[in-house]
């Protein structure tokens, strides 16, 4: 068995007193708001959208499926998207042990809030609880129309495109489909922001995961955090925008480290 106090596989050396000052931190906590971002579930096969292997990296019109206005206009793109969604290696990703630790964190009764800028679902699907979830960038995991109230399992539109409809209709008025997932020009989920807001403020630690904390207004939660005086602790496998707002910056391997630090 591991001692609690050993350092983990996959930390950079460099940040292992970062390690144990976060560690300690996040012991004496009785409240953690979480920040997760696509670092979280690259190991659980998921590729993030600007990284090396990104999405958008290897594919520059991927980052048109994600425009409104774009997406609302051509069908051409909404054809691509759908065509996208239902060939996705997403649908086989399954939770890895950072997802896990995040749903221990919630079972120690020490998770205040959970904000994740993923749209993969797999938080809630590792078994944190959708009330103490923000998905501030919505899921994949559902369809919309953008015209009437429709909404339904994104299995639902899927099945219909993998039989030949390329671009499928509302089945309630013809209207345009998506997923539920937030598109640039697009508005946040009512009250998102504002827990994510009261997450940062008053919980005793702001922990940062996997994210590069460029994509606003969600990175606000570190300024929040920070300008009211809570730790804030960010890992990541690289440097963030906002690093030097942290108590504590760790890099590693967020699968590996995660659970330790959690631990």
């Amino acid at each position: 068995m591991t001692s609690p106090n050993a350092t983990p596989p996959g930390l950079d050396p460099n940040s292992a007193d970062a390690f144990a000052q976060a560690r300690e931190l996040l012991a004496n906590a009785a409240s953690v708001a979480v920040l997760t971002g696509a670092g979280i579930s690259t190991d659980s096969g998921i590729p993030d959208f600007r990284g090396e292997e990104g999405v958008w990296t290897k594919n520059p019109d991927a980052e048109l499926y994600s425009t409104i206005d774009v997406y609302l206009s051509s069908p051409e793109v909404r054809a691509a998207a759908w065509n996208h969604r239902a060939t996705s290696t997403m649908w086989d990703a399954q939770p890895n042990a950072g997802h896990l630790a995040c749903v221990a964190l919630e079972r120690q009764g020490r998770l205040h809030t959970l904000v994740t800028q993923n749209i993969d679902g797999l938080h809630l699907l590792a078994g944190n609880s959708p009330d103490q979830v923000v998905e501030i960038h919505g899921s994949i995991r559902g369809a919309m129309c953008v015209a009437c109230d429709w909404t339904g399992p994104i299995e639902e539109v899927i099945g219909r495109v993998l039989v030949g409809e390329a671009d499928p209709p509302c089945v309630q008025c013809g209207g345009i489909l998506k997923s539920t997932t937030v598109l640039f020009g697009q508005t946040l989920p009512p009250g998102a922001m504002e827990a994510a807001a009261k997450a940062a403020f008053d919980s005793d630690v702001l922990l940062a995961v996997g994210t590069t904390l460029g994509v606003t207004p969600v990175n606000n939660m570190v300024r929040f955090a920070s300008s009211s005086g809570r730790p804030v602790i960010i890992l990541n496998g690289g440097p963030t925008e906002m690093d030097s707002l942290a108590t504590a910056v760790i890099r590693g391997s967020i699968s590996e480290v995660l659970p330790a630090l959690l631990a």
